[in-house]
């Protein structure tokens, strides 16, 4: 199998993260595919050992006003039906669950911050046992969200999001929160999304240092999840 990774990014600074230094470790290369930038349409959805669809600030269901929509659920698709493994990192898992059938809206309340994740029993007996919120504060940040698709198991939750986190077969993933996050790396999500974060009063300062305690440990359990996760689906 080929040993490369295709990431599909809608922004740079929101990348595989500490995931990478996973893939990297397990001599996997990663190609990223910029949205808007490569053609979301030429990829053969069976050619790469893994493919993640990243995160990003549009809706997985705005197709009017962004055309690249389209080809990628069509790719996701795609690849889904080739049974090889798949990862959704916040709007990739409401494209994932989109394109299994699930309705994605926009959430009661913005999930934007650090908290806890509660697994459920199927959620503790998975690779996600990791970050148990026992084990790890959680970064979120979404304004949407998805009801869980048809045929997936629900492995994560927190008090004002219900579907964190899914499975469907032995394939697929869906994550809404952020994993991947690197508090190296943070500081071009807090400027980028300056607008975003002053429009539900965020205290940036606030959200910089909680970042900076609690991502080092989430980095550490993210990998082992990751690179138990990556065991399970034999992407090698």
């Amino acid at each position: 199998m080929n040993r490369e990774v295709l990431a599909i990014r809608h922004v740079h600074f929101e990348d595989l993260g500490s995931l990478e230094r996973v893939l990297g470790d397990r001599g996997q290369l990663v190609r990223y595919l910029d949205v808007g930038l490569g053609r979301v349409d030429a990829p053969d959805p069976a050619a790469a050992s893994l493919m993640v669809v990243l995160g990003g600030p549009i809706s997985a269901t705005d197709d009017a006003r962004y055309p690249t929509l389209a080809p990628l659920l069509s790719l996701i698709e795609k690849r889904i039906a080739t049974g090889l493994p798949t990862l959704g990192i916040c709007l990739g898992a409401q494209l994932i669950a989109r394109v299994l059938g699930a309705r994605v809206y926009r959430a009661k309340q913005t999930e934007l911050g650090w908290s806890p994740l509660t697994l459920t029993d199927a959620g503790r007996a998975s690779p996600l046992h990791h970050l148990d919120g026992a084990n790890t504060s959680m970064l979120h940040w979404h304004g949407d969200t998805f009801d869980l698709p048809p045929g997936a198991t629900h492995l994560a939750a927190t008090p004002t999001c219900e579907n964190q986190a899914f499975s469907w077969g032995a394939h697929v993933l869906g994550v809404q929160c952020h994993p991947e996050i690197r508090a190296d790396r943070f500081e071009p999500w807090l400027i980028a999304n300056a607008a975003e974060l002053d429009e539900h009063g965020v205290d940036i300062c606030a959200l910089r240092a909680d970042t900076a305690r609690l991502a080092p440990s989430l980095e550490t359990c993210a990998r082992a999840a990751f690179g138990e996760w990556l065991d399970h689906v034999d992407t090698r």
